[in-house]
């Protein structure tokens, strides 16, 4: 009864979007910097992203601007997701993947990804999370008649983990 369902094009992962998180901490000219870091690294303009809540051991305050993200869709997303798993040297970690079938991960300098060193601007780390879907996804975000993607058809974890290895040649540890 079990089908292999390897063949059908409705089975295939995809890349929907790659989302870059650039988080400073702090307001101000490191966090203009690091949006122009983001901005070189993509060519969208990043958005900025608040703090929930004050922390004063941190030494933030709410609605205080602390981190840049930028998201990035189609053969963009593919480019710049193959310059940072190089960094990573297509090495994960088996917590790196979520149930939903997602994934991030972190680099420490991002002049490892091909950007240019420069003095002023500084070296800044930061996290990529990679959302994968199948062919219909559209079903649930539809505005006219929208409906729940079936159990069958969701993106699991181990999907994902084989997705990794097969397209990347990648490595789990």
């Amino acid at each position: 009864m079990a089908e292999d369902k390897s063949g059908n094009i409705m089975r295939q992962l995809k890349i929907d979007k790659l989302v870059i998180n650039c988080c400073v901490g702090e307001s101000g000219d490191r966090l203009t910097r690091a949006a122009k870091v983001l901005e070189q690294l993509t060519d969208k303009k990043p958005v900025f992203s608040k703090a929930r809540y004050t922390v004063r051991s941190f030494g933030i305050r709410r609605n205080e601007k602390i981190a840049v993200h930028v998201t990035v869709r189609g053969f963009k997303a593919q480019e710049i997701l193959d310059r940072a798993l190089k960094v990573k040297e297509y090495e994960l970690k088996k917590k790196n993947f979520a149930d939903t079938g997602c994934f991030g991960f972190g680099i420490n300098e991002h002049i490892d990804l091909g950007l240019k060193y420069d003095p002023s601007t500084g070296i800044f780390g930061m996290d990529f999370y990679v959302i994968l879907i199948r062919p219909g996804y559209r079903v649930a975000r539809r505005k006219i008649k929208p409906a729940k993607i079936g159990k069958g058809h969701r993106v699991t974890k181990a999907d994902a983990m084989a997705w990794f290895q097969q397209k990347y040649e990648g490595i789990i540890m």
